[in-house]
């Protein structure tokens, strides 16, 4: 066995992931598109596959052998509509049970992408509040089962609300703003009173990656946050103040999202397991942020 596997490799987190990795060692990622065109994946070795498809998982788990499993790829749509069950079922659950029965047969580890909107202290142990939160919770289930049953190493790391540079969804928050600013328009808001834990996406790659490394963190689930809440209201305020937008954002165009749960990072157990905290405030982050996409608009601040 050798190296690590990332799935959902060009995602968000996925890409960074693997960059992360690829410096340091064996990289594959692995995709339903064909490898994309992202900077910093020299040495990187891809493979295209469905994870939903079970003989696919099979076969690319018997080419690569994977030492390390980071399953990233999924549905990842958090709408309160009935159209997303189907799609977040097969793509975060299945999908998950593909690869914890190849890891199975494997002897591979692995490291699953969780959601903050699963049941958990950082949140009262809230029912799942949408399609996408459900599956997560299910799949995170079936990974104790199979921990359990068959002794499949895992670890869940759940990330709170992950922003920085290349967030391809530019509908996500941070990039939608970042963009309507940097282009001179007045974004729709809803009334900005959600309140998140807002984390870093290097902070993030960092935790899987300690995740990755075995040890204690087997058989337990971690959030990833920096601890401290902060509401949509405040994101905005500080990237008008960064890009130094005319005016201030004006609240309450777009309705809130139904059944939204505030969220927070439980920070111990991942500190005490992992070795891990995250080291980049949100103020901080958002200028990373908000330089990132100004350069690639061209746009000097």
């Amino acid at each position: 066995m050798s190296g690590s596997l990332v799935t959902g490799a060009t995602g968000f987190i996925g890409s960074h992931l693997l960059r992360r990795l690829g410096a340091s060692g064996e990289a594959h990622g692995v995709s339903r598109s064909p490898q994309p065109d992202i900077p910093g994946m020299q040495g990187v070795v891809w493979h295209q596959a469905d994870l939903r498809d079970a003989g696919a998982v099979e076969e690319l788990f018997a080419a690569v052998r994977p030492e390390v499993v980071h399953h990233l790829a999924g549905e990842v749509d958090g709408a309160r509509d009935v159209g997303v069950v189907l799609p977040t079922l097969t793509g975060n659950l299945t999908s998950t049970v593909n690869v914890l029965a190849a890891a199975a047969r494997s002897g591979s580890r692995v490291v699953l992408a969780g959601s903050s909107e699963e049941p958990r202290p950082g949140n009262g142990h809230a029912a799942p509040p949408s399609p996408y939160a459900m599956a997560k919770a299910a799949a995170s289930g079936y990974a104790d089962l199979f921990h359990r049953l068959w002794g499949v190493p895992y670890t869940i790391v759940r990330p709170t609300m992950v922003y920085g540079p290349g967030q391809r969804d530019e509908a996500k928050l941070v990039p939608y703003v970042t963009l309507s600013l940097l282009r001179g328009e007045e974004p729709r808001l809803t009334s900005g009173a959600k309140v998140a834990d807002w984390v870093y996406v290097d902070d993030v790659v960092e935790a899987f990656a300690a995740a990755g490394a075995g040890g204690r963190a087997v058989g337990h689930a971690f959030d990833v946050g920096t601890g401290v809440r902060a509401s949509v209201r405040d994101v905005v305020e500080l990237l008008y103040r960064i890009v130094g937008a005319d005016g201030g954002p004006r609240f309450g165009a777009v309705a809130d999202r139904p059944l939204d749960v505030p969220q927070s990072a439980e920070t111990g157990p991942a500190r005490e397991l992992l070795g891990w905290e995250a080291r980049v405030g949100l103020e901080e982050g958002l200028r990373r942020t908000v330089a990132w996409y100004a350069a690639r608009q061209g746009v000097i601040l």
